[in-house]
């Protein structure tokens, strides 16, 4: 039975992998691993040692603690993992838009978060 921790930490991979354009084999060589390996740590299948993990946060240029964002608090046995709304980190039109939004400089995405805030503030 998959742990939602080991899924969550997939999906943060898979997040991270796909907004750097990288692919599972790409990845999997920088690892030193195949990439079906990769495929089984992206969908929660198989869990990701310590040492692999500090691997992979290395090749992706993200501190271990990436991984573990999102996750709930206070709940010791992790069965309620936080999930944004349709699950934004599967959704490719999110992560395109994601992609797009840290592609631009630093001034207009400020100025587009909080465009999108005030947006969101008037719904």
């Amino acid at each position: 039975m998959k742990h939602p921790v080991d899924v969550h930490v997939g999906k943060r991979i898979r997040h991270r992998r796909w907004m750097l354009g990288m692919t599972q084999q790409q990845l999997a060589e920088k690892v030193g691993i195949k990439f079906q390996q990769i495929q089984k740590y992206e969908t929660g299948m198989n869990r990701v040692s310590a040492s692999r993990l500090w691997d992979i946060a290395d090749t992706l240029d993200v501190a271990i603690s990436f991984f573990f964002e999102g996750l709930a608090e206070g709940d010791p046995a992790v069965q309620n993992v936080e999930k944004l709304p349709g699950d934004v980190l599967t959704d490719k039109e999110a992560l395109e838009l994601l992609r797009s939004y840290y592609a631009m400089p630093e001034n207009q995405r400020r100025r587009l978060f909080d465009l999108a805030r005030v947006l969101s503030e008037a719904a």
